[in-house]
């Protein structure tokens, strides 16, 4: 079916509206989806006098469409799902753990192994979730470090770390959404992530929580008071650990710390070079850097090249190491293909409405004209689209879905109002809706950190609520010396200082509340 953009004014932003609010309202991001998507074709279809049925026909056409051009990200996906299901299941994260429980000496070489631990495993954040939580609780238990902040340190290394990390399924989903915006994916990712304010405080502030003495603030400075002083691990009864799902999992008992860091290591080293690969780097008389490589590769075909290859090989090194079995190995690729078909859902909706946004009523145009009428100062965007993505991120619980209808609106109004803040603008986008998929009640991760910790849920996300504000507020303020300046330089020195400034004053004023007992 031949589907061709057309104007209908402002009832272009009515289906990612519909998408936003019923997000808000339900909490629930598939149907919201749908239903946006829906509406965007009913407004398509009675403007182009196609009839009833052709509001059916131009949401399968456009969504078979996306499916069609993103379909190596889809593999990537299930290749990378493949690929966790059997790290897991050959025991390499648990032999982590036993080799961190002999070798650390104390509370801080507990804390930064297990953020360590939490970059390491950068491909994945359910992955990271469950097996940080699994892998380093008994570690963490032995130095008395409350599960508070045990959950704290696995959310803050999953998806702040897996936005930053071009080799991902969060990268991948990112990619394949700019690249539908109309955009240099791989290249226009790569550019955002020094911008990614979001991603680089919370790191900063996890190894400031880790490394400082008394560095905590807030509740979760109670919290870490009562595990060292009075061994009490966490407040209430714990619920439900990771272990139920864990033990689903055959783990093999032969497992050692190289069965985690050789496949990883192999999986990043092959992707590098399929991208520069599909880029042409390698073409005889090609005569590229390789900048130019990774600016002219095709992620999606390169990443799902990389994970295949990473898959063979990994096989083979199992097999020769004997950690699995060749049906327990083809076993865990069939259970983490599952996985990922939650992403798969997602991201397919996503690639839609964006569709019906960008290619059929052009929202983006639209709302691009609004902002020039309106006369808005546009160093102003990046700050209010940080907020805006926040807001909807954390009221909907998932980061995903936010990607799916901010970047193609955010991407349209740069191009038309202010391109040079393109890339700050989709890094506000990508920080913004990280933020709030961090600290939101319902966010699977969040869920996931907490469950992976034996954390109360509650405990959890009280805890960190403090960390991930403070972090947020200096990110705003960030963003508008970016937007002002549009200087990275100075955007950095003005974040980080102001975050080293409140770490610093919240901690002094915890400390003193606590020795008064109010804390």
């Amino acid at each position: 079916m031949d589907l061709t953009s057309i104007d209908v004014g402002f009832w272009s932003v009515v289906p990612p509206l519909i998408a936003i609010v019923l997000a808000l309202l339900t909490k629930e991001v598939i149907s919201s989806l749908i239903i946006g998507i829906l509406s965007g074709a009913c407004i398509y279809t009675i403007a182009s006098g196609l009839g009833f049925v052709g509001i059916f026909q131009v949401t399968m056409s456009l969504m078979a469409d996306k499916l069609g051009s993103n379909g190596s990200m889809i593999l990537f996906l299930a290749l990378l799902g493949a690929l966790v299901a059997v790290i897991t299941m050959a025991g390499g994260s648990r032999a982590y753990g036993e080799w961190a429980s002999q070798k650390l000496k104390g509370r801080r070489s507990a804390l930064l192994a297990t953020s360590a631990l939490g970059a390491l495993i950068f491909v994945d954040d359910y992955f990271n979730c469950l097996t940080i939580g699994t892998v380093m609780r008994p570690v963490t238990d032995k130095f008395k470090i409350s599960r508070a902040k045990l959950a704290y340190l696995i959310d803050a290394t999953a998806a702040p770390i897996c936005i930053i990390a071009p080799i991902s399924s969060w990268a991948a989903s990112v990619i394949s959404q700019l690249t539908d915006a109309g955009v240099n994916g791989m290249e226009t990712f790569v550019q955002t992530i020094p911008y990614n304010l979001y991603a680089l405080l919370t790191i900063a502030m996890v190894v400031a929580v880790s490394v400082m003495k008394k560095a905590d603030f807030g509740p979760m400075a109670r919290f870490e008071r009562n595990a060292v002083e009075k061994g009490d691990l966490h407040s209430r009864e714990n619920p439900d650990t990771a272990d139920d799902e864990l033990q689903k999992v055959k783990i093999s008992d032969k497992g050692k710390v190289w069965d985690l860091v050789v496949p990883i290591a192999v999986l990043i080293v092959l992707c590098i070079l399929s991208m520069l690969y599909v880029g042409g780097y390698f073409a005889p008389g090609a005569g590229m850097t390789l900048a130019d490589g990774f600016g002219n590769t095709d992620a999606g075909p390169a990443l799902a090249l990389g994970a295949f290859g990473a898959l063979i090989f990994t096989f083979l090194y199992y097999r020769i190491r004997r950690v699995l079995s060749f049906k327990d190995f083809m076993g865990g690729i069939t259970m983490g293909v599952k996985s990922m078909v939650p992403a798969f859902i997602i991201l397919t909706l996503a690639w839609t409405i964006s569709g019906v946004c960008r290619d059929l009523l052009n929202t983006g145009g639209y709302v691009g004209s609004l902002v020039k009428a309106s006369q808005m100062p546009v160093a102003l965007i990046p700050a209010i689209i940080f907020a805006i993505a926040s807001v909807l991120s954390f009221s909907t619980g998932t980061s995903w879905g936010t990607f799916g209808i901010l970047i193609p609106i955010v991407a349209t109004v740069c191009q038309s109002t202010a391109p040079e803040l393109m890339v700050v603008s989709l890094a506000a986008t990508l920080a913004g809706s990280v933020l709030g998929d961090h600290c939101s009640p319902i966010s699977d991760t969040t869920i996931l950190s907490s469950t992976g910790a034996g954390c109360n849920h509650l405990d959890h996300v009280s805890t960190q609520l403090p960390y991930v504000l403070t972090v947020g507020v200096c990110c705003l303020v960030g963003y508008l010396v970016a937007g002002f300046t549009n200087n990275l330089v100075l955007t950095l020195v003005v974040s980080f200082g102001m975050l080293g400034g409140a770490l610093v004053l919240l901690s002094a004023l915890t400390q003193k509340r606590l020795a008064k007992g109010k804390a």
